[in-house]
C-alpha cells in the first residue's frame, strides 16, 4: 500500500499545479480564489489566474467558476485539499508525475510503501509526518 506523507517540518500541502492536476484526474474543474480584505475582515474572494499565484499565497479552491469576485464560496464547490485521502490513487499519481513541483511552500511530500495488511495511522510533530502501525493501548 502506498501512502503520501509530508517529510519535513511545516505540514502537508499541495502546490496549485498539483491541485489542478489532482482535480483534473477527478474530472473536476479547478478555479483559484484569494481573499480580498477590508481591514481585518474578508470582504470578498477574487479569482486569480494560475500565472498570478505566488508560492505560499492563501488560496481557496472552487470546483466551479463562480466569477471574478464573489462574497462566498458555496460548500458544494469548495475543495479542501487537506481532506484528500492519503492513499488516493490520483494523489499518488500526482506526486509521482510532478515530484517536487507537487509540494506547497512548507511541504516535502513523499510516498511511503507499507504492507497491505497493516493497520496504520499518520502521526506528526510540527508538520513532519510518519506512518505508525496501530497497536492496542490501555489506561
Amino acid at each position: 500500500m502506498e501512502i503520501v506523507i509530508n517529510a519535513c517540518f511545516g505540514g502537508f500541502g499541495l502546490s496549485s499545479k498539483a491541485i489542478k492536476r489532482y482535480l483534473e484526474l477527478k474530472n473536476k474543474e479547478c478555479h483559484f480564489y484569494t481573499y480580498k480584505f477590508c481591514g481585518n475582515k474578508v470582504e470578498s474572494f477574487q479569482k486569480v489566474d494560475e500565472l498570478q499565484i505566488k508560492l505560499g499565497m492563501s488560496l481557496i479552491i472552487s470546483t466551479k467558476d463562480l466569477g471574478l469576485e464573489i462574497s462566498e464560496i458555496p460548500n458544494e464547490f469548495y475543495f479542501a485539499k487537506y481532506e484528500i485521502n492519503r492513499t488516493d490513487n490520483n494523489l499518488i499519481q500526482v506526486i509521482k508525475e510532478l515530484g517536487k513541483e507537487a509540494n506547497d511552500k512548507f511541504a516535502e511530500l513523499k510516498i511511503v510503501t507499507i504492507p497491505d495488511n497493516v493497520k496504520w495511522e499518520i502521526t506528526e510533530g510540527d508538520g513532519m509526518e510518519c506512518i505508525e502501525e496501530i497497536h492496542r493501548k490501555w489506561n
